[in-house]
C-alpha cells in the first residue's frame, strides 16, 4: 500500500492517535459514542490510510476558503463555467431554506465575481429529491437578494442591466436517480434557451457535478486534464490515487497538508467529524422522509385514481340498473299488452265459437226439415 507519509510527515500513527484520544475523558467518551465503522473511518482518516475527504464541511471550506486561498476558488469555478472568473466578494449566506433544509447541506459558499456576477457553491452529501426544483427555487432567492441589494445601492440610477448572472454550482457525493440515466457524464450544464432562436439573457444558470458517477468513470483511467484534477481531489481517499494526483499537480500538494494539519488537532478535528456525522444522520433522516413523502403521495395519487374508477364503475352499474329497469318496465307494458292481446283472442274465440254452434244448429234444424219432406214425399207417392 502506498504510504502517504513520505509525502505529508505530519501524517501521525495510529498508536499516538488513540493514545491522545483515551488520556482525555471528554474524546474518550466522543470516540465512544460512534459506531465501530465511524471509529475506524476517523483513524484511516488521522492516520492516513485513507486521503481527507475533502468534501467534508471542515475540510472543504479550510481548503477553498475564498477568503484566505480565493485562487483555488477562482480555478475551480474557472473550469466549471468556461470563463476566466475571479472572486470579488465572499457575501453573507442569508438564503432562506425552506424547512431547515440548510442544515443538510455539507457546504454553501456564495461569492460574487469580479463581473458582479453570483455563484452559488453547495456540496451535497446526499443529493435532495427534486434537484432542478430546488435549485430553481435557491437561485430565484439568489437572484432577488442581488436585485434588493443592486437597487439599493443605485436607487434613481439604478436599471435592470445592472443585475447579472447567478449561477447555481452543486457537487453531489451521492447523486440522485435522475443522473445515473447518464452513466458516463458527470457534468451537467443548463441555462435557459428559446425555441425560436431569439437571445435574450436570462440570468439563472445551474452545474450539476455527480461526484459518484466521475469516480465510476474514472476507473482504471489516468487524469486527463486540469477540471478532472479538481474532481479528483474531491473524491479521491484511496493513498495511490492521491499519490498519483499529486505527483501529475503539484499544486495540490499544499491543500493535503493543510487538512492533515487539522487532523493534529484532535479535540478539533473530531468535533468537526462528529458534526459531520450528525449532519450526515439528518440528511439521511431528511432523504427518507422525503421518499416516504414521495410514496405517501404516490399511494395518495393511486387511492385518488382508484376512487375515480371506482366512482366511474358506480355510474356505469347505476346506468345500467336503470337501463334494466327500463327494460324491466318495456317487458312488463309488453306483457301486459300480451295479456291484453290474449284476453282479446279468448273473446273472439268465444264469440266465434258461439256463431259456430248456432250454424250448426241451423244446418241441424235444416237437416231436418229435409228429412220430414223426403218422408212426406215419400207417404204422397
Amino acid at each position: 500500500m502506498e504510504d502517504l507519509k513520505q509525502y505529508f510527515p505530519m501524517i501521525r500513527e495510529r498508536k499516538e492517535v488513540l493514545t491522545e484520544i483515551h488520556g482525555k475523558k471528554r474524546l474518550s467518551e466522543l470516540f465512544a459514542s460512534w459506531t465501530k465503522e465511524q471509529q475506524e473511518e476517523f483513524l484511516d482518516i488521522c492516520t492516513g490510510a485513507k486521503g481527507p475527504r475533502m468534501l467534508y464541511d471542515a475540510f472543504f471550506k479550510e481548503v477553498m476558503n475564498p477568503e484566505s486561498a480565493p485562487e483555488r476558488l477562482n480555478e475551480f469555478l474557472s473550469l466549471i463555467l468556461r470563463t476566466q472568473v475571479k472572486i470579488h466578494t465572499v457575501l453573507p449566506n442569508d438564503s432562506t431554506r425552506i424547512a431547515d433544509e440548510s442544515s443538510l447541506l455539507i457546504t454553501d459558499i456564495v461569492v460574487e465575481l469580479k463581473d458582479k456576477s453570483l455563484a452559488n457553491v453547495e456540496v451535497q452529501k446526499i443529493g435532495y429529491k427534486f434537484p432542478g426544483e430546488r435549485s430553481a427555487c435557491y437561485s430565484a432567492d439568489l437572484l432577488l437578494r442581488q436585485y434588493k441589494r443592486v437597487r439599493s445601492k443605485k436607487r434613481k440610477k439604478f436599471s435592470y442591466r445592472d443585475i447579472k448572472s447567478v449561477y447555481t454550482i452543486i457537487l453531489f457525493e451521492t447523486s440522485q436517480q435522475e443522473f445515473h440515466k447518464y452513466p458516463h457524464t458527470y457534468i451537467h450544464r443548463f441555462e435557459q434557451k428559446s425555441d425560436t432562436g431569439i437571445e435574450i439573457e436570462l440570468l439563472q444558470k445551474y452545474v450539476f457535478i455527480p461526484i459518484d458517477i466521475f469516480k465510476e468513470t474514472q476507473q482504471n483511467k489516468g487524469i486527463t486534464g486540469k477540471l478532472d484534477a479538481w474532481l479528483m481531489f474531491f473524491s479521491a481517499d484511496a493513498p495511490g490515487e492521491i499519490e498519483k494526483l499529486i505527483k501529475a499537480y503539484p499544486q495540490f500538494k499544499p491543500m493535503y497538508e493543510e487538512a492533515y494539519e487539522m487532523c493534529r488537532n484532535m479535540e478539533e478535528i473530531m468535533g468537526l467529524f462528529s458534526k459531520e456525522l450528525r449532519e450526515l444522520d439528518r440528511n439521511t433522516v431528511q432523504l427518507m422522509i422525503d421518499e416516504m413523502q414521495e410514496e405517501l403521495e404516490q399511494k395518495r395519487e393511486e387511492i385518488e385514481y382508484t376512487k375515480d374508477e371506482l366512482e366511474q364503475k358506480r355510474e356505469e352499474v347505476e346506468h345500467t340498473k336503470e337501463e334494466l329497469e327500463q327494460k324491466k318496465e318495456e317487458l312488463e307494458q309488453k306483457r301486459e299488452e300480451l295479456e291484453k292481446k290474449r284476453e282479446e283472442l279468448n273473446q273472439q274465440k268465444s264469440r266465434a265459437d258461439r256463431l259456430e254452434e248456432r250454424e250448426r244448429q241451423k244446418s241441424e234444424q235444416l237437416e231436418e226439415a229435409l228429412r220430414r219432406i223426403r218422408e212426406l214425399e215419400g207417404q204422397q207417392a
